[in-house]
């Protein structure tokens, strides 16, 4: 038998899933694909349906309806077999506190069927990929929330597993562990895996090649951040130093449509207007008719732009039904 070329290009193919408790959607008719060797980002707000995705395609929930294939298998058939083939950490930390580093790995390697010299080889390893050679005896509880999430990384990653589903793995850690966290999975796929992060940090997403923004159960908007960014807030932004701010953005709303928005930033303004409308020499003319010293400087959409816009569309949008 030939094999679908879909699922040869595809880690993951996800046709109408949806999920109920009761009468509740907690996903409703979600469609996407992930490509083999891709870092792909789910994103959204507490309670968006981002775990229960994320749980449905390891295996760990069975869907109400549709269909998702996982390394080209349905997980809904035969999930034993997909949690063979991926690696998964969840956001609640799994491993036991109370062991050291090496042996907490040795103890879950041993249901990946690892021993004798290749578990040694592969304990060493991880150890080096995640940063925790000088931790491996350490006590797992006396490590700091990011280390232990290493740990946590580092199991999941000893059998090599050819997807990797991380659900919100850096909640509560800094924000310099969560990028040396975001980077040690970079590498594993840049190295061929990939990866299936779900996140409510959108700086986080960035890192991603694509995202997906889960919004009351939907998949309500899909791309890379630049496709997003460009989709659901285009214009040019700008970054206004002024003592007069309130002024300023009383005089630019009155420019609707052609301003989109001013929003407190600092001590000034951070504006969106229709591309083109002002350049550096055109805005800080206008600013200096209202402040001499007012300073401007172009600024950037961020994902945080896309979130909010899309979430606010999508509530106007459930309110009109």
């Amino acid at each position: 038998m030939s094999e679908n070329p879909m699922q040869n290009e595809n880690a993951i193919h996800v046709s109408n899933l949806e999920r109920k408790f009761g009468d509740f959607f907690a996903v409703r008719d979600v469609n996407f694909e992930v490509r083999r060797g891709e870092f792909f980002g789910y994103l959204g707000a507490n309670g968006a349906g981002k775990s229960t995705t994320i749980r449905m395609l390891c295996g760990l929930l069975a869907p109400t309806n549709g269909t998702a294939l996982v390394a080209g298998i349905d997980v809904a058939k035969n999930p034993n077999a997909v949690k063979r083939r991926i690696g998964y950490m969840s956001q609640k930390f799994s491993l036991y506190p109370d062991l050291p580093v090496e042996e907490n790995l040795r103890f879950f390697a041993g249901a990946y069927g690892l021993s004798g010299k290749t578990l040694l080889h592969k304990i060493d390893s991880i150890l080096d990929e995640t940063g925790l050679t000088n931790h491996r005896k350490t006590i797992t509880s006396e490590l700091a929330g990011g280390w232990q999430q290493r740990v946590a990384l580092g199991n999941s990653l000893l059998h090599n597993p050819e997807i990797l589903f991380l659900d919100e793995p850096t909640a509560g850690v800094d924000p310099a562990s969560r990028r040396e966290f975001i980077d040690i999975v970079k590498h594993r796929v840049q190295q061929g895996a990939t990866a299936f992060l779900t996140t409510h940090y959108l700086d986080e997403a960035e890192f991603c090649e694509r995202v997906g923004l889960m919004a009351s159960g939907r998949l309500v908007t899909l791309g890379s951040p630049q496709e997003l960014k460009s989709r659901h807030v285009p214009g040019d932004f700008w970054i206004l130093q002024t003592n007069r701010a309130q002024q300023i953005k009383k005089q630019l709303l009155n420019m609707r449509p052609s301003v989109f928005s001013a929003h407190p930033y600092g001590k000034g303004l951070r504006v969106r207007t229709v591309s083109g409308l002002f350049d550096h020499n055109s805005l800080t003319h206008f600013l200096h008719s209202f402040d001499a010293n007012a300073i401007c400087a172009k600024g950037s959409a961020s994902l945080d732009d896309v979130f909010h816009t899309v979430v606010k569309e999508d509530d106007n949008t459930a309110g009109e039904k």
